[in-house]
């Protein structure tokens, strides 16, 4: 109860401050108090991840600080909104990068997602991206358009290039973060209200998806394939919202995709926005595995050696007696 409500108030503070030291002291609130819930279970692989996550988020933090500091000493502002330092603008692109887990700053993400239960990797892919998203917004109209561009192109083709060939729901799912989050950075300078849109969809999709997955502890895509048994109904639902995150047409997760081609084709950035909608396609194959694997169907494989659907009987190895 104590941890969550230091996240809640961690939260508060940095999205509602308007002066560098105060969102800094709440993303340091939210970084201790998640730091415990990764650890709960004392695995040597929540323990690695809650290691892991803990140095790149103190990392993010100090280059945060360092660049409001310089600013600070450059303009004599310590206001949020009053980025002006180039430096500045480019430490801070740096750190909330590492914050969100933009490329090429992800490695940490889906290892430390991995790493941890399915209602924690749910606080980190939603809850936890709110504050440093908030910083990016109020300090969007200062940042180089053209590096977070790029940086948002490389994450959704990261996001989707990698998301592939995995087979933990866990990484799918931080891989899919990644994607989504490139997303939301490419329209950010040009329009700050629709990354909050995207933003509370994708919240709201992976919500559901993680909840589904919790419920019936499905961790594995081999384990997808049996979950259905347990809840048909909860599997159509996740079924569904798959295929919304994917982006397609009749579901919500095709609304802030469409809209943020249109505004990218108002802004004449028609490359872009081709670029990012190709992009999305990778992202669209390894959504449609998973709902293949979720509705018992089997998912297209590439290679030509056929799943095999009966269980081996084990070879007698020993030789009768007469």
């Amino acid at each position: 109860f104590i941890l969550m409500l230091s996240l809640t108030l961690g939260t508060m503070i940095t999205i509602t401050s308007n002066h560098w030291v105060t969102a800094w002291a709440g993303l340091e609130i939210n970084t201790l108090a998640i730091i415990p819930l990764i650890s709960k279970s004392h695995h040597p692989r929540a323990i690695e991840a809650a290691t892991k996550y803990f140095l790149t988020q103190a990392t993010a933090s100090a280059l945060m600080l360092f660049s409001s500091m310089t600013n600070a000493w450059s303009s004599g502002q310590w206001d949020i909104t009053q980025l002006t330092n180039p430096p500045s603008c480019l430490l801070l692109t740096a750190a909330i990068a590492i914050k969100l887990g933009l490329t090429p700053f992800h490695f940490w993400f889906p290892e430390v997602l991995q790493g941890s239960s399915l209602t924690t990797a749910l606080l980190l892919s939603t809850a936890m991206k709110f504050p440093p998203t908030t910083i990016l917004l109020l300090t969007s109209h200062s940042l180089n358009p053209t590096l977070l561009s790029t940086m948002a192109i490389m994450s959704i083709a990261l996001g989707g290039w990698m998301g592939l060939n995995q087979t933990q729901t866990r990484k799918i799912l931080a891989f899919s973060s990644i994607s989504h989050l490139g997303w939301m950075t490419t329209i950010i300078t040009y329009n700050p209200k629709l990354t909050l849109l995207t933003f509370y969809l994708y919240s709201l999709m992976t919500t559901s998806i993680f909840l589904s997955m919790n419920s019936t502890n499905t961790l594995k895509l081999s384990t997808l394939m049996t979950s259905w048994t347990k809840a048909p109904m909860l599997n159509t639902t996740l079924m569904l919202t798959l295929l919304s995150l994917a982006g397609l047409p009749p579901l919500t997760g095709f609304l802030p995709k469409w809209l943020i081609i249109q505004e990218l084709t108002k802004q004449e950035m028609t490359t872009t926005a081709t670029i990012i909608s190709m992009l999305s396609l990778l992202g669209l194959f390894f959504y449609l595995r998973l709902t293949y694997c979720s509705t018992i169907t089997l998912p297209p494989n590439s290679s030509n050696k056929m799943k095999q659907w009966s269980i081996k009987k084990p070879v007698n190895t020993l030789t009768p007696t007469l």
